[in-house]
């Protein structure tokens, strides 16, 4: 374990200034841009130390937003999805605006409702070449895409697949009025097709598991 440089000791908690919330080591936060017009960055808090003059700083762990990746935002990548780089600073604790709370990739699923505070990872980040861990995920429909939880997606009743109805040539309002639906792989012309009252109409982390997978 690293020893604490003369004149530093370790905290064991922070108050955000101007508020009551406590920030504690592993909590992730939201810093201050240094551009204005930019949203806050995200960061994971790694440490907390104040120096003799009680100047706190906090060393963290960025987070990255899809854009501000090598490869840029992508079409499955989610509005609040985030990737947990190697990158590492050491910040002016001032900077914390607030706290928020980044979800594993299946927690975010089984949400409710998504707060502002509410983002997730599934992804690793090499800041220097770009790269992901993991490097393959499951894809999904006829366009081959990784799942993005912000899309609806509806699952056939034969492959247990999901598709996402514009690829099916269905709209959103469309697909929801189904009461079953089979894609162009699974569909004939038999017209005693079971009728079903409901289906799942996004992947929920359960259902998942038993969708047909394919990787990229």
């Amino acid at each position: 374990m690293a020893k604490t440089k003369p004149g530093k000791k370790d905290l064991d908690s922070y108050t955000i200034k101007g508020t009551n919330k406590v920030v504690r080591p592993g909590d992730c936060v939201l810093m201050r841009p240094s551009d204005s017009d930019k949203p806050p960055y995200v960061a994971r808090v790694e440490k907390i130390e104040a120096d003799h003059r009680n100047n706190v700083k906090v060393r963290v762990r960025w987070y990255y937003r899809p854009e501000e990746s090598i490869g840029g935002r992508r079409q499955f990548h989610g509005a609040k999805e985030l990737f947990l780089s190697d990158h590492y600073d050491v910040q002016s604790a001032h900077t914390i605006e607030g706290k928020c709370i980044v979800h594993s990739f299946k927690n975010y699923t089984k949400l409710e409702n998504v707060g502002t505070e509410d983002y997730f990872c599934r992804f690793e980040y090499k800041a220097a070449t770009g790269s992901f861990t993991p490097d393959r995920v499951a894809v999904y429909c006829k366009c081959e895409m990784p799942y993005n939880p912000d899309d609806l997606m509806v699952q056939c009743e034969g492959c247990k697949d999901w598709f996402h109805p514009s690829c099916m040539g269905m709209t959103i309002e469309e697909a929801k009025k189904l009461d079953q639906f089979l894609c162009s792989d699974c569909s004939s012309d038999d017209d005693a097709k079971r009728s079903l009252n409901s289906f799942p109409v996004s992947p929920a982390a359960e259902a998942k598991v038993e969708a047909k997978r394919r990787k990229r």
